[in-house]
């Protein structure tokens, strides 16, 4: 198997597919990747391949990774490929049986002429296809030569988008986001140990931000509800972390600027800037409240699984899979900071109530089951079964 990314940067659709190939090698599978990019400029942040977690947990792994070595500074990709990232391209597909592309902006690297044909898996992880530029187009080109047998799509609306968006409904297959259930798990060590790296008190309320400072993820509510929040909250701490989410970045500290006008006081007491953190499981395990506060294009928020799992309560907007995610273990927010600052509050009040619930769910959110789902798709795609669905539900 080859996958192929546009880059390795922060982000949730990377993370869960760096730990699908690592599962599925884990299995038996032989796989390598293939990135467009070497480094990539965005969030404000350079972000070096060689750098990210997922890179070094792939390559640790024995996962051969290279590179086209291209540098990604804020344009789409460019559909002009030189010979030499061609001819590279072309040595990588043929010694692979399946294709799978890591969402759909490689598909204008794939949709190449010349390339050895392989059958492409394409895996899909946002509920907003008509916000990707040309991707969506390379998508429907590589379908209308038959290149692309299926899409795995990670939530129900991100196969409701793409149904409505023209993509043939029998290609496009359902295999939720899973984690590892033994590293996201409620731990009290882990617990203390960060509160107390941070200076925060046992009994603090926490929440708990992760996610790219990019407009998607609407961080000018977030900031709102946090003045809202931490106003009325006195030990209240709100953890930001992910690429961008750094003092050293001048959009983010203007946001700030402009939610604490007349209050700096409150955001020097309860908001920590923690950037990208390696440790997530941890900040999660600390943490009382797990927010989510996007106004378009998720699917299904990695950081609500990953931060339910340790025992922080979602709070989320009524985005993608949000809502079917949450059901029963936390709150749906209208996109309003005060509504949001309340439910964060009665959030961390419920969290020891909720706990039996969190902790009853956790089978449906196993890596286990969302790997052994992608090996049964792509077995069958590797022996050249037509539109390879899953065989049964898993």
């Amino acid at each position: 198997m080859l996958s192929v990314y546009e880059g390795f940067f922060s982000g949730g659709a990377r993370i869960v597919h760096s730990d699908i190939v690592l599962g599925l090698t884990e299995g038996g599978q032989h796989h390598r990747v293939l990135s467009l990019y070497g480094e990539v400029h965005r969030e404000t942040t350079r972000q070096r391949m060689t750098d990210d977690t997922c890179y070094r947990a792939l390559t640790a792994a024995g996962v051969g990774v290279t590179s086209l070595d291209r540098t990604f500074r804020g344009t789409g990709v460019s559909a002009d490929f030189t010979g030499p990232e061609l001819a590279e391209t072309a040595r990588a597909t043929a010694g692979a049986d399946v294709v799978l592309s890591l969402k759909e902006q490689p598909l204008g690297l794939l949709n190449q002429a010349g390339l050895p044909r392989r059958p492409v898996v394409v895996c899909l992880h946002r509920s907003d296809p008509e916000n990707q530029g040309r991707a969506l187009d390379e998508l429907k080109t590589a379908i209308a030569d038959g290149t692309v047998v299926a899409c795995v799509c990670c939530a129900e609306s991100t196969r409701d988008a793409y149904r409505a968006a023209g993509i043939p409904a029998e290609l496009l297959h359902v295999i939720p986001n899973g984690v590892d259930l033994f590293r996201f798990r409620p731990d009290a060590a882990r617990r203390l140990a960060l509160r107390t790296e941070l200076g925060i008190g046992q009994a603090a309320p926490v929440v708990v931000f992760a996610a790219r400072c990019d407009a998607m993820k609407n961080v000018p509510l977030l900031l709102a509800a946090a003045r809202a929040w931490l106003g009325r909250i006195p030990d209240g701490q709100v953890l930001m972390c992910g690429a961008g989410m750094t003092a050293a970045n001048p959009g983010l500290t203007a946001d700030i600027a402009t939610a604490f006008r007349g209050a700096p006081a409150l955001a020097d007491r309860g908001l920590r800037l923690l950037g990208v953190r390696r440790d997530m499981e941890t900040l999660y395990a600390a943490s009382d409240v797990v927010a989510l506060t996007s106004a378009w294009g998720e699917a299904a928020p990695l950081c609500l699984i990953e931060g339910m799992m340790c025992g922080a309560v979602p709070v989320a907007t009524d985005v993608g899979d949000s809502a079917a995610i949450v059901a029963g273990h936390g709150l749906i927010t209208a996109p309003d900071p005060e509504e949001i600052a309340a439910a964060w509050s009665r959030a961390a009040d419920a969290r020891t109530d909720l706990a039996s619930a969190l902790a009853a769910s956790r089978e449906r959110f196993s890596r286990t089951r969302m790997i052994a789902s992608y090996a049964a798709l792509l077995d069958r795609a590797a022996a050249g079964v037509a539109h390879p669905a899953l065989p049964d539900p898993l």
